[in-house]
């Protein structure tokens, strides 16, 4: 959904089968961004399981920019502690 009056740098993105486990984790890897204006998410009724999660940017950079490079970095953080886990568990396998 992109604010009436903007050139794409004002977005709310609505993520279905999603919760404050995505939308504030997301939100934190997103306002990294020094591009960002703005960056946050609502959930829209308990009931129902989808977030409204809404980027503002500074000048021109569309808002679907700083979503694509979040998700990313996010998915690397998490197969990061997904990796270091696993070589953990290994090493007291390896140990026991």
């Amino acid at each position: 959904v992109q604010a009436d009056g903007t050139d794409g740098n004002c977005v709310t993105f609505v993520l279905h089968d999603e919760d404050h486990t995505l939308g504030n984790s997301l939100r934190y890897m997103v306002m990294k961004n020094p591009d960002v204006e703005f960056c946050g998410y609502c959930i829209t009724h308990p009931s129902e399981s989808k977030i409204n999660f809404r980027i503002q940017t500074r000048g021109a950079l569309p808002a679907v920019e700083p979503f694509r490079k979040g998700l990313n970095d996010l998915m690397g953080v998490c197969q990061h502690v997904l990796n270091t886990f696993e070589v953990r568990l290994l090493t007291e396998e390896l140990k026991g």
